[in-house]
């Protein structure tokens, strides 16, 4: 039986946060290992807004040098380091090749000189030192790349990530914690008193059931929704949000074969986009426009998608890549701060903003993938600070070390031999009933926890069964997924827990009968249910494909 929801929620809470994406995540972490009793509230899935949609890149950015921002990028780059240390399993070193043509911006030398000053500021801890590749170099290293015009490229490493799985990990670790987890949950509005925000009005959206929280401190951590949340208080007037939408395709690596991420410029305008590895997949984005309307809804368009492979094809010209080679698409919507800032009580960096609104309410918005962590740990200093001042006794509580801490999946991690040392433990449990194939993904996936899984297989052999014939996913993370992940619907499954909706050519429509059958098994679905989720996952791949159609 799923734990979600399986328990009445509490009376009252020292902080309730609203929203589930890794800003929100990375705040119940922090909170709950101080010792703060936190719930959590989502109104769709763990990660399902733009923290599942992202570049799925840990980086310090590099190109905040051109700017000056050296303090934003020595954080960063602390932080990478952080994580590659608490979640190897899910945060690794990638790298990254940024072609030099004769017409570029910069030269070899100059941006030999950024490279030494990126290196530095990670105090020469980055995963590898940079390195110059000559002309002929880099033709051996991407034999697809252009040719015309090229002089040379230079070499950086950062890390790629699984983002929603990055996610979910920091949130089941504040549930480890002792945090209230309440998925598919929605805020209908918000408990005052005085003038205050003392709690919280939720709807299940799975049951339909309704019930109040209350809690000392209410955090606003949704995000691209962030004014849509406090307008459930009262007018916001100057939208502090100026949300912009970013999308990425897929192809198979078949047809645009890399080795590195490669950091490409738009011939068009200019801007920045890559060409990124994804196993037997390549990943290519992302889009900077300005968007309007529920985040909920955001796609990718036809006109998206052109300016992709355009500019795709003008860095791999012997590539051809078309419409047709693309599986799937995914689209979110960033959730940048206005320039024009808000008229309260607040700490601004070019990142995000934090802000005690009149009402009592912290709100959390912009920041980055990377630096989420330390986004969280100054969510809760703000926290205590203002429990303090309301009287509160905090005595009890205790340093988080969210930094030292690994998260699940990385408890027990192998001194030696990363990942190809994790997966032999897991084949070493499962045996023939798990293949080479399937271990790989199991520890890349869930880490250490994988061998828990292979375990289950070992004891319920059917649930080795593949989902899909030639791929490597098994019945058995399905049943984790309900029982140890928080996942509640199809979409869910299909999208986060599993990577099928983005990887599988017909993404992952031939499983979902067997997905969907076992799912009802373990959450008690009528067949109509089972049906309406059916329903609710295609739909969700025709909006994947909707620019198709234009």
């Amino acid at each position: 039986m799923a734990r979600r929801n399986t328990a009445a929620p509490k009376d009252r809470f020292d902080l309730a946060i609203i929203g589930g994406g890794i800003t929100g995540a990375g705040v119940a972490r922090d909170a709950a290992r101080r010792g703060l009793r936190v719930l959590l509230v989502e109104q769709s899935d763990i990660a399902s807004g733009t923290s599942s949609r992202s570049s799925k890149l840990v980086h310090g950015g590099l190109r905040y040098l051109e700017h000056g921002e050296l303090s934003l990028v020595f954080e960063a780059v602390a932080e990478r380091g952080v994580l590659v240390e608490i979640a190897p399993h899910l945060v690794h070193p990638m790298p990254f090749l940024l072609p030099v043509f004769e017409d570029s911006r910069r030269g070899m030398f100059t941006i030999n000189i950024g490279m030494w000053l990126y290196d530095g500021l990670s105090l020469f801890r980055s995963p590898k030192l940079h390195k110059s590749l000559s002309r002929r170099r880099v033709r051996a290293a991407e034999p697809q790349l252009r040719a015309g015009g090229l002089k040379g490229a230079q070499v950086y490493y950062d890390c790629s990530t699984d983002d929603a799985r990055l996610t979910l990990e920091t949130v089941l670790d504040a549930e480890r914690a002792g945090a209230e987890i309440r998925t598919h949950t929605r805020v209908e509005g918000f408990v005052k008193e005085q003038g205050r925000v003392v709690g919280l009005k939720l709807s299940d959206q799975l049951s339909g059931a309704v019930h109040e929280v209350g809690a000392s401190i209410v955090v606003n951590a949704t995000g691209p929704w962030s004014d849509q949340t406090l307008e459930m208080s009262g007018p916001v007037g100057q939208p502090r949000m100026r949300p912009t939408k970013g999308i990425h395709i897929v192809v198979n690596a078949s047809r645009l074969k890399i080795e590195h991420a490669v950091c490409c410029m738009h011939p068009d305008d200019g801007r920045v986009f890559f060409t990124i590895p994804w196993g037997e997949q390549t990943y290519i984005g992302t889009t900077d426009t300005d968007f309007e309307g529920d985040p909920s809804a955001v796609i990718a368009t036809a006109d998206d998608v052109a300016y992709l492979l355009a500019a795709t094809n003008d860095y791999f010209p012997d590539a051809l890549i078309t419409a047709e080679d693309i599986i799937s698409t995914w689209a979110g919507v960033r959730p940048l701060v206005s320039d024009e800032a808000a008229d309260h009580e607040s700490s601004v960096s070019r990142e995000h903003v934090l802000v005690v609104e009149t009402d009592g309410v912290v709100t959390i918005a912009g920041g980055k993938l990377t630096t989420y962590r330390r986004m969280g740990a100054e969510v809760v200093d703000k926290v205590v600070e203002q429990l303090e001042e309301g009287g509160a006794d905090l005595s009890g509580l205790t340093a988080a070390e969210t930094e030292l801490n690994p998260l699940p999946g990385a408890i027990g991690w192998p001194e030696d031999g990363g990942l190809d040392a994790v997966s032999k433990k897991i084949s070493a449990v499962g045996g023939e009933l798990i293949s080479d194939a399937t271990a790989a993904l199991l520890a890349g996936s869930y880490g250490m926890r994988g061998i828990n899984i292979a375990e289950r297989v070992v004891a319920q052999p059917e649930s080795a069964a593949l989902l899909i014939d030639g791929r490597a996913e098994i019945l058995a993370q399905i049943d984790w997924a309900v029982e140890a992940e928080l996942a509640g619907t199809l979409c869910d499954v299909m999208m986060r827990r599993t990577q099928l909706y983005y990887r599988d050519d017909d993404q992952g429509l031939g499983a979902v009968e067997l997905i969907s059958g076992r799912m009802a098994k373990l959450l008690g679905w009528t067949e109509q249910v089972r049906s309406d989720q059916i329903v609710a996952y295609r739909d969700e791949v025709q909006r994947s494909r909707a620019w198709r159609d234009a």
